[in-house]
């Protein structure tokens, strides 16, 4: 899924564990109907939170991502649902290539833009761990 939609918030890259895995999360105001923006909070992950560093709040992008959902059981035996939003490619809106604004010098930006095959995996043997 793609939508276009204008940078409110970015926040800090958090790291969890000794796993050192990574989230930062950012808010846009998306406006299919300017009448009722809607301001929707996505999550990066991994190698993926770099890329927010490019953009300026009240910039234009496009942000690809994956809605996804989990089930977990937490200690007590509950069974608890979580949501999120993983952007994968986050582009400047008026880049009509949908890819990436130009690396900066020297921060090893040379990945590829595709969605990462991880990113996909349901297969985790740790995935009942997390609760998000």
């Amino acid at each position: 899924m793609e939508i276009k939609a204008k940078l409110l918030e970015k926040y800090d890259t958090a790291t969890f564990g000794a796993s050192g895995f990574k989230k930062r999360e950012f808010v846009v105001e998306y406006a299919e109907n300017p009448q009722y923006p809607e301001f929707v909070k996505f999550e990066l992950i991994q190698d993926k939170c770099e890329q927010l560093d490019a953009f300026n709040i009240g910039q234009e992008l496009n942000v690809a991502f994956n809605l996804k959902g989990r089930k977990w059981t937490n200690p007590q035996g509950q069974v608890v649902y979580f949501n999120s939003l993983q952007a994968w490619r986050i582009s400047a809106a008026n880049d009509v290539s949908g890819g990436n604004p130009a690396p900066q010098a020297g921060n090893g930006a040379s990945e590829s833009l595709a969605e990462p095959e991880w990113l996909n995996n349901s297969n985790d043997s740790n995935a009942d761990d997390l609760p998000f």
